[in-house]
Parts: C-alpha cells; structure tokens; sequence
C-alpha cells in the first residue's frame, strides 16, 4: 500500500485513490489514426464519473446487472468502473461468442443494458434484443446507418456534461458501495459443461489485488500491453484492477494480427498472456530461425546452449567463468537484437495463467532473457491462488500460495481453496454453490495436483477430465499432454482413452517446422491434410512421443495417436475464448477418429 493510501475495500475506492496519487500519469493508451494516444488517471477518472452519471439517468442503478460485449479497448474499463461507482453488477461477456451464447448469458444474469464495441458485436445485441425487447443497448462507436433505438457512448457522456451530478452527490454515491455488494458475475469458459456465473464481490477482488499486489510489482508509468480479454478474470484483474492500483499504464492491442506490430510499437515492460499464445509465439521464433542461413542457425543453437548450461549450473555453487562469458556473448549478440527487433527490449517479464504451461516453453523464453511468471487462478477465486515469485521462479510449477488464503490437497488429489477471493457463489444455482463451497468456506477447484518439497504448487489435472483405463488405472491427460507439448513438431494434443486398454491422442502438428523438417527427408507433401497421412510425418510425430514419454509410467504412455489434418480453432467452437481446447467439442467431432484407434 502507498504511503498515505487509505484501506481500501471496494473497487471505487481503489480507482479513486489511484485517480489521486497518480492524476498525470498515462493510464489507458488506444490507437488513433496510426498513433498510440493516451488518457492519463485525472482524464480517465472524469470520463468514469461522466458515465457512472450517464447510466444513472437511464434509471440503472445498485444490483442492476450491466452486460459489456467488447473487446479490450478503454471504453471498456471506463464503462467497468462507471458500473462499480454506481454499484451496479458486471457482466463481461466474450466478444468472440456467437449471438445464441449472448442471449443466454444476457438472460440468465438478467442484464438490464448491454454496451458493445462495433458493428459486429451491435449485430449480435440486436439479435437478442429481439427475444429481450427491454434490453437497454449502448454502442461505444457510431452506428451508420443510424438507428434511434440504439444508445450512443459519446451522447451519453455529452447528456451527463449537460446535467452533470455535483461532487458531493457523485461521492456519496460511490462510497455507498460496500465491500460485499456484488461486482461482477464472470461467466465460465465452459470447457466441461454449460457456462456458469460465478458472483464476485468488491472484496473478493480487492483482498486479491491486495495480495498480488506483494508478489506482482509494476512500477507506475511502466506499460503493460493488454491482450487477454477483460471479461476473463484473469485479464480483468491483472490488465485491469492490479495495473490501474499500481499506477501501471495500460495500452490495448488493436487485434491478433496486429499483435506483433502493437509489442514493437509499445515496447511493454509487462504483458499478461496465455499459455497457446506464448507457445505460438515460441513456434514462431523456431520457424523464423528455420529460414535463415545455415551459419545463423548454429549461432542461434549455440546462444541457447550456452544460456541453458548457464542456467543449469545455477543454484549448484559453481559457475565456469567460460560458460558464464559465453552465456554474455550470446545474449549479446543474439538474443538481444532479437529482443529489440521484437519490442521486447524492456519486458521485465510475462504472466502466464489460464492453462498450463509446458516447462519447455518456460525454459525457450528464460533462455533467451525473457522471464515468464506463472501462476494459478479460477473465476471462483477472483482469481489468483498461486504465483511463482519473480526472483525465484520455479519452472513447471505455478508457484506458492499467496497471501491471505489457505490452500490444501484433499485425499482425493483436489485441491481446495479458502479466503476472501472466493467467490459468493453461482448466479441462480444454489445446489451447485453448495456442492462447490464446504459450509466452513473450503471451495473445491475441481483441479488435482500437488505440493512440492519447496511448497510450490504443481497441478496434474482436472478432476473430471481423469481417463479411467480398462484395468482401472487413472491416467490424468494434462500431464501428458503438456509433456508432448514440448516437442517442437507437436502444436495441439488431446488425449483420450476412457475405458480403453491403452492411451492414445489425437496430435494437431506444427506443420511448418515438421515440413521443414520432413523436407530433408525428401517429403513432398503441401497441404496440412496431406502432411497428416505421409509416412514421414507418422514417424516423426512416433518418434516424438516415445522420446518425450520415456520416464511415464507403462499405462500412461501413448500407444495409439491420429495426427489431425487442421488446428483447432476458436471459430469452430473447439477452443474456449482464452485458447483452451474444450475436449467435449473435440471427442464428440472426432468420435470417428478417436472409434478408429481402437478398432
């Protein structure tokens, strides 16, 4: 807590003393006509009280569930706190979900308003407004043609300049809310069942960045590039909520394909992102490295040899002053240009969370200077349950317990999860409230996992994804598939073999570095289809999988794979919003498939 920092226990509290102690920082940053341009706290703080006025005269008021279709952008976190000042509810909602998915959440948390982002999302409210006549809808950009049914964000903060509400009316206001009022209702991904909302409190965020806020330090004015989507928990609190507490300045990637462009552009010091995308990031690097000259490539080989001898001396008590030097030389003279060339320069570090991240992955970036901090979080715990520490990162864990909350294993292997971030319970369905939270407040995760002899926490899988085999044996998938996930010519696994005698999966290759390598063998195959039936492609991916399951147990190791002939994607509806893959999509698309490695 900053010197003179009252406590603070709701998120209005914390957006206005952020306001106070750092008016003339930058804190949102947005593309304009090529340009990043800024708002700074004071300006982001008046546009939140314009708009926190705005909703109130549209008769939206405490409870009243306020529903945000957009993608990060700062319409979005101003529209976010003008909606907790007035002590209204939340209700992100995935810019990527189709309209039938909208009207489902919109009517389930009974959304009085939904404010959207552009045309295609503005499509998609209209569409439920037609089952949802009364639904209130804002658009954040003009809507051409114009439709008079349609609110706009910009007349509505002209409206409140008109009638603006006094500073003592605007005060009382958002003292009023309270830290167990309602904030927000944060919807599952679903990657097991229907979405469900789970109820978070001021105090459950709070409590959480006041925790994270000992573990995670961003210094005020350092950029944070956001890209995980804000009605995630995940984004929301740490792109959000623990940036804007510190004082962080937030800018907003425009979209996926100019992800890229935007890291050079910002030259972030911190950036939030799950583990496919730094995994993609990481199958990018390979194959551009692939392209060129032989001597490069050897250069590169060498540079992250050297850094993994390095790092693997650590701790150990000696270290070769040869080893050490080299180690310099190539972070030089190799890493670093690519640092550069990247916008990468001054990242002090990424944030992994969401899903797992394979220890490979973790090693690729720490050798080349770039640390990633994982942690471990569900919406039902606001989020954050563990993190690894920045000054003692434990690869292929995701850290220790924070502050202020207990954790513990149960006999089963579930892990359990008690404190102030978790959560009020889910919206509307009491018996599944009662059988996720114990009466004494222990919230079972529905995760499995471990603690180490260092006390970080290592997690195996989820509960109801555990493959029972023919002879009885468990097999938890997500530890064989992070473990395949570390080969450079494996993209995407689902494991399957419920009630089989064997395990086997379903394997999506990388199929630009297995065609560069395939090609040395004198593979002709083009197409993605075609690469998944050659024979030199079954090899390697065999090859794969045995190197990489040698220290399995017998019945864990995989037997039997098909190697799909496309990604999954997230717009065949085989991935969550946050790049997760939903097996329940992918077994019941694939049952075919999955019927021919066993018949």
């Amino acid at each position: 807590m900053l010197k003179g920092e009252r406590v603070v226990e709701t998120l209005p509290q914390m957006v206005q003393e952020s306001i106070k102690n750092f008016s003339d920082v930058s804190a949102l940053m947005r593309k304009v006509e090529g340009t990043y341009q800024a708002l700074t706290y004071k300006e982001m703080g008046a546009q939140v009280r314009r708009f926190a006025t705005a909703l109130g005269s549209l008769g939206i008021g405490k409870g009243d569930r306020v529903a945000i279709l957009s993608e990060n952008r700062p319409e979005w976190v101003i529209s976010d706190f003008a909606i907790a000042h007035i002590g209204a509810v939340n209700v992100g909602i995935f810019p990527t979900i189709p309209a039938g998915q909208v009207e489902y959440i919109v009517a389930d948390s009974g959304a009085k308003c939904l404010i959207v982002s552009d045309r295609d999302q503005l499509a998609k409210a209209l569409a439920v407004r037609k089952a949802i006549p009364e639904l209130l809808v804002i658009s954040m950009n003009n809507v051409d043609p114009p439709d008079a049914s349609v609110l706009l964000f910009a007349e509505l903060m002209q409206r409140a300049d008109v009638s603006p509400m006094s500073d003592a009316a605007y005060e009382e206001l958002w003292r009023s809310v309270k830290p167990g009022d309602w904030a927000s209702i944060i919807y599952t991904s679903g990657t097991t069942a229907e979405p469900r909302g789970a109820i978070l409190s001021h105090w459950n965020f709070v409590s959480n960045v006041t925790s994270a806020r000992d573990i995670i330090t961003f210094q005020s004015g350092h950029i944070l590039l956001s890209f995980v989507p804000l009605n995630h928990v995940y984004g929301r609190m740490v792109d959000q909520y623990l940036a804007i507490s510190t004082g962080a300045t937030v800018a907003y990637v425009e979209n996926l394909r100019r992800f890229r462009q935007n890291l050079a552009e910002v030259r972030p010091h911190y950036m939030v992102l799950v583990p496919r995308v730094l995994e993609m990031f990481q199958e990018g690097l390979l194959t551009a490295v692939g392209k060129e000259s032989p001597f490069k490539q050897k250069l590169f080989n060498w540079a992250m040899s050297r850094n993994k001898e390095l790092a693997g001396r650590a701790g150990t008590g000696w270290s070769s002053p040869v080893v050490t030097f080299q180690a310099w030389l190539g972070d030089r003279f190799v890493f670093k240009p690519i640092r550069t060339r990247l916008g990468l320069d001054r990242l002090e570090f990424f944030f992994s969370g969401g899903a797992p991240l394979s220890k490979s992955t973790g090693e690729f970036f720490s050798t080349m200077g770039l640390s990633v901090m994982e942690g471990y979080g569900l919406s039902e715990t606001s989020p954050l349950v563990a993190v690894n520490p920045p000054a003692k990162l434990k690869l292929g864990t995701v850290g220790l317990p924070i502050g202020g909350i207990e954790v513990r294993v149960a006999e089963d292997g579930e892990i359990l999860v008690r404190g102030p971030n978790v959560m009020q319970g889910y919206y509307k369905r009491p018996d599944e409230t009662r059988e996720a939270i114990e009466p004494d407040g222990w919230f079972h995760t529905g995760d499995i996992g471990e603690f180490d002899e260092e006390g970080y926490l290592v997690i195996t899988d989820r509960k109801k994804n555990l493959i029972v085999l023919a002879n009885g044996k468990k097999v938890a998938p997500q530890h064989i598939e992070t473990r395949l996930l570390e080969s450079p010519f494996i993209s995407q696994v689902v494991i399957v073999g419920d009630q089989q005698n064997t395990v086997g999966a379903l394997i999506v290759p990388a199929f630009d570095r297995v065609k560069e390598r395939t090609a040395k063998e004198g593979a002709t195959a083009e197409s993605p289809e075609n690469m998944a039936r050659a024979p030199e492609v079954q090899r390697l991916i065999r090859q794969e999988i045995q190197r990489l399951s040698e220290d399995f147990a017998d019945y864990e190791k995989v037997r039997r794979f098909a190697i799909l002939g496309s990604e999954l994607t997230l717009e065949a509806g085989e991935l969550t919003p946050t790049l997760k893959i939903k097996r329940r999509v992918v077994l019941e698309k694939y049952k075919d498939v999955v019927e021919g490695l066993y018949s």
